[in-house]
């Protein structure tokens, strides 16, 4: 195992990066209406990319830089107490998952309340992945090298996109219908049990898919790595900066061939991606750490602080205002309707409604981090 080099350069604006990403997530995932979202806070059909694509990957890149902060104690605990810890972690962010997926636990069908049908529910989902590519890309990064680990990556982005191609439909092997992907989890699982949102069952954070996925957590670990081996923080940010040009050129080359496509999380778009997260990172460095610009940063810390509690809470609280009903009218249409499209219209209301839910999780994550409560999984 190769030791990590020791600092005491502290990088704040990891910590904005990780808040950031949360703050996002919130917005995109909680518009006032579903069918009114200016395209930015939408997700690429399939192919193609938008600023809505690279939330998730740099969620796992962010994990991927706290793996590379708690390693060294990791390490020091020794392998027993390693895997006792990544196993642990690991099982109960994908049993949170599933039940964030399970909660209410009952739902609204004829006007009556009825218990939803456990067995018809979706396996997979966003902690679920998470939960995962953490669990994976611990156990790489903590037995391999750093040499070991970037042809570990470099091959899993390789073997993906070979089996996306030789074992995918022969006219279109990246397409909806005809993609390896979705044929290895209708082959473990029913159905009913993939996500519907496509149209037809297909599950976007899926078995196969994971494989490249975990990619985005070992890369933002070297990244991790590199800065705290590197204490002159502006040629880490030029470094970082460069870096992240070279992955998105090399990601819009192979994009010729190999699509960039979020749902089945193509290699194409993990590098493309973990660039922009490369190039986000080395403006923050610049910003923060550099010129010392970081008033405004206080905000996104509060995210950064309970990000797994303030994502889980988020999907708690909208999935309640969305099953209390007044005259067969959820809550959540009500307080859109009357608070909002009265004096909004269209995309405006939507995105404010998402705004407004976003600062109102923000409170509770500023009232959290005032009385030093932090929960931790």
């Amino acid at each position: 195992m190769e030791p990590i080099k020791p600092t005491t350069v502290r990088y704040l604006s990891l910590d904005v990066l990780r808040g950031l990403t949360v703050c996002l997530m919130i917005v995109v995932n909680t518009p006032g209406s579903w069918s009114q979202i200016y395209a930015p806070f939408k997700h690429a059909a399939w192919h193609g990319f938008t600023v809505t694509d690279l939330v998730f990957p740099t969620f796992l890149f962010v994990v991927g830089n706290a793996l590379s902060f708690g390693m060294q104690k990791l390490k020091a605990a020794g392998d027993a107490a390693f895997l006792q810890k990544v196993f642990k972690r690991a099982g109960l962010i994908f049993l949170i998952g599933f039940l964030l997926g399970y909660f209410p636990f009952i739902k609204w069908e004829e006007g009556d309340l009825v218990a939803k049908n456990v067995l018809e529910l979706r396996v997979w989902g966003v902690l679920q992945r998470i939960a995962v590519c953490y669990l994976l890309g611990a156990l790489i990064v903590f037995y391999f090298n750093r040499a070991s680990i970037i042809i570990i990556s470099v091959s899993f982005l390789l073997i993906y996109w070979l089996i996306l191609y030789a074992f995918g439909n022969t006219v279109d092997p990246y397409s909806l219908e005809g993609n390896i992907v979705t044929q290895v989890d209708l082959w473990l699982l029913p159905a009913q049990n993939l996500y519907k949102g496509f149209g037809i069952p297909f599950e976007p954070e899926g078995l196969l898919s994971t494989l490249p996925a975990i990619v985005n957590v070992t890369f933002g670990y070297l990244a991790g790595r590199y800065i705290q081996e590197h204490a002159n923080k502006s040629k880490t940010a030029l470094q970082l900066l460069i870096t992240g040009i070279v992955f998105l050129f090399l990601a819009l080359w192979w994009d010729t061939v190999f699509p960039i496509n979020k749902p089945i999380w193509t290699s194409s778009y993990v590098l493309y991606t973990v660039g922009w997260d490369l190039l986000l990172l080395a403006f923050l460095i610049y910003v923060i750490e550099v010129v010392n610009f970081h008033k405004w940063t206080y905000f996104f810390e509060v995210f950064g602080r309970n990000p797994l509690f303030i994502y889980v809470l988020a999907g708690v609280f909208i999935k309640l205002l969305s099953l209390i009903k007044f005259n067969d009218v959820s809550l959540s249409k009500l307080a859109y309707e009357n608070l909002f499209t009265t004096w909004l219209s269209g995309e405006n209301a939507s995105l404010s409604f998402a705004i407004v839910y976003m600062l109102l999780l923000w409170g509770i994550g500023y009232f959290l981090d005032k009385n030093k409560i932090y929960v931790k999984v």
